[in-house]
């Protein structure tokens, strides 16, 4: 299964690094990442493209515990993209 995440993060030095790192260890697999300043300058937007056989729940909860993540966004890939809005 695959999902989209979408995130709003404090924009600091290793905050990449902190997610990546959570992805990784909850046996999900990176297969997109893009990341853009906000227009404030002091967040940034992350958005990346993870699978794997496990729930999506179980990496979600994770990432939500980084005090650096401001917002998390889940959308899940296998349904269509009318109904995107429903979270994973």
């Amino acid at each position: 299964m695959s999902f989209q995440l979408q995130l709003q993060c404090h924009k600091q030095p290793d905050v990449i690094e902190r997610i990546l790192r959570v992805v990784r260890h909850r046996g999900f697999t990176l297969n997109t990442m893009s990341m853009t300043p906000s227009n404030c300058g002091q967040k940034i937007e992350l958005s990346m493209t993870v699978s794997s056989l496990r729930p999506a729940h179980l990496l979600i909860a994770q990432v939500q515990k980084l005090h650096d993540v401001v917002t998390l966004r889940c959308i899940d890939s296998q349904v269509d993209s009318s109904s995107s809005a429903i979270g994973c």
